[in-house]
């Protein structure tokens, strides 16, 4: 009886997965944009979290920050995810002296004038997520790569994949900053705060994110304690790093950065004892990334109180 009971449990494992990899193949398909967003989002969410979205009545965090999509469409959202036009918007509100160096900004790869920029630097879009290319070394750097890489992201529209809809309108470009590293280390330790009308409530703690296959992933209370929940796509911290020194000063920006809006993660570094701006997020992993245990789910979507009025999709 036993082994019965595992064979169907793997089968229906399998099947969560065939269907993951069905919907992520069928999503890149022209036939995919003529689903209207609130259907696409019903079948995606159906998919990536195994239950039926409740858009009428949403009570879980992931189902609140779909209604969030669909109908929080406020147009200052898109500027605050482009992460070029997002720095100047950052130097008003809480200083330049936050926000990391940028040498240039270009709609083409071909015309980056890379004999203008130092030994070390980062390149990524500023439309999308996770289009970051590093250069430690001129000498060996690897551009044909980074051609490839960033002339790909620039053709990509971050939005068709999860209809976040301030990534719809973004111009493509590619950024160059400068290359930020730790004393110790060349992975940066971020600090990501969910923030709920103007208040954070909790952070994690991430470190190792260039190669998912070693990084590690803690929620963290502000009171620096591990928060009893987690997430099943990365391994937890089996020691909390210390609290950085400047963590207060993160907790001010995030109320700062994020009042007034239902839900904001708001991102922050350290580095050589330094506060440093990293990026703004609405809708974390897409708003399909479960927490563990599932009641952490109904917890946190309470803390979101979703507008009165809301935009016609």
């Amino acid at each position: 009886m036993g082994k019965i009971k595992t064979l169907l449990k793997l089968i229906r494992e399998d099947r969560g997965a065939l269907r993951k990899a069905f919907f992520s193949n069928w999503r890149k398909t022209p036939f995919s944009r003529l689903y209207s967003d609130k259907l696409y989002i019903k079948k995606q969410f159906r998919v990536f979290v195994g239950k039926k979205l409740d858009l009428n009545n949403p009570q879980t965090f992931n189902e609140k920050l779909q209604w969030l999509k669909l109908y929080d469409r406020r147009p200052e959202y898109s500027m605050m995810v482009d992460k070029y036009a997002v720095k100047e918007y950052i130097s008003k509100e809480i200083g330049e002296e936050y926000v990391i160096p940028t040498f240039g900004v270009w709609d083409r790869f071909e015309k980056i004038e890379f004999d203008k920029l130092p030994d070390q630097f980062v390149l990524k879009c500023t439309h999308d997520s996770g289009s970051i290319v590093i250069c430690r070394d001129k000498k060996t750097f690897d551009y044909i790569a980074a051609k490839n890489k960033l002339k790909k992201s620039l053709k990509r529209n971050m939005f068709w994949h999860g209809r976040e809809w301030p990534y719809k309108c973004l111009k493509p470009r590619i950024i160059a900053e400068a290359y930020m590293k730790q004393e110790d280390c060349d992975d940066l330790t971020d600090y990501k705060f969910y923030c709920f009308n103007g208040e954070p409530k909790f952070l994690y703690v991430s470190s190792g994110l260039s190669n998912h296959s070693t990084a590690h992933l803690q929620y963290v209370t502000l009171d620096w304690e591990k928060l009893p929940a987690r997430r099943m796509d990365f391994p937890e911290m089996d020691v909390l790093p210390e609290k950085p020194k400047t963590f207060d000063k993160m907790i001010d920006f995030a109320k700062q950065l994020s009042k007034g809006i239902p839900f904001l993660r708001v991102d922050f570094y350290e580095i050589k004892g330094r506060l440093y701006f990293s990026e703004l997020t609405f809708f974390p992993g897409a708003g399909l990334t479960k927490f563990n245990p599932d009641e952490w789910e109904y917890k946190i979507g309470s803390w979101i109180e979703l507008p009165k009025d809301k935009k016609k999709v």
